[in-house]
C-alpha cells in the first residue's frame, strides 16, 4: 500500500483551529501548503488531499476544490453533496484502499490535511511517514488540537524562523521513528 503524509499548522499548544477556521493569517504558510501538496508530480499524476467534511467546509468556497489535487472528503452523511470531481468516502480506511487500488496509477502522494479526528487516525496509522508541520509562535486560544506525535515521529528538517503579520513561525518535517515503523 502507498504511504501518506500529514500537513498541518499548529500553535505552541498544538492548536489547529478556532470556531471552525484558522485563528491566524499567514499567506506564506498557505503558499507552503500549496507547494508541498502540489510538488513532485510525475506527468499525468496528481497528489491527493484527504480531509474531513468540516475541513472541506472551512476552505473558502472560491478555493474549493483545491486546484491541481485530487480532493477526497470523508463524511458519514450519504446525502452530502460534493462537486463532481471530488471523491467522497465514509472512512479513512475506505479512502486509502480506493487510492491504493482504483486510483493507484493516477495518484502520486497522499496528504492528510485535517481535521483533528482524521489527524488522530492518521498519526497512529502505520502508513503515515511524515508530518509537514508549521509551528506558529503563540497561543491562539484554539478549540481544536493536533494530537501528540513526538513519541512516534522525530524532527528531520527545520527551516529558519520567519516573521509575517507580527507572527513568528517555522516549517519542519517530522519522519516516523524507526522504532515506530
Amino acid at each position: 500500500m502507498k504511504t501518506f503524509n500529514i500537513i498541518v499548522a499548529i500553535d505552541q499548544k498544538n492548536g489547529i483551529g478556532k470556531e471552525g477556521s484558522l485563528p491566524w493569517a499567514l499567506p506564506s504558510d498557505m503558499k507552503h501548503f500549496k507547494a508541498v501538496t502540489l510538488e513532485a508530480r510525475p506527468s499525468g499524476k496528481v497528489n491527493a488531499v484527504v480531509m474531513g467534511r468540516k475541513t472541506w467546509e472551512s476552505i473558502p468556497e472560491k478555493w474549493r476544490p483545491l486546484a491541481g489535487r485530487l480532493n477526497v472528503v470523508l463524511t458519514k452523511d450519504d446525502r452530502y453533496v460534493l462537486p463532481e470531481n471530488v471523491l467522497k468516502f465514509q472512512s479513512f480506511e475506505e479512502a486509502l484502499a480506493f487510492l491504493n487500488t482504483e486510483y493507484q496509477e493516477r495518484v502520486n502522494d497522499i496528504f492528510v490535511i485535517g481535521g483533528a479526528s482524521l489527524y488522530a487516525q492518521a498519526i497512529s496509522h502505520p502508513l503515515c511517514q511524515k508530518i509537514y508541520l508549521t509551528v506558529i509562535d503563540g497561543n491562539f486560544g484554539c478549540d481544536v488540537f493536533f494530537p501528540e506525535f513526538k513519541k512516534s515521529f522525530k524532527q528531520a528538517e527545520r527551516s529558519k524562523e520567519y516573521l509575517e503579520n507580527g507572527l513568528k513561525y517555522s516549517f519542519s518535517v517530522y519522519a516516523r521513528s524507526a522504532n515506530n515503523a
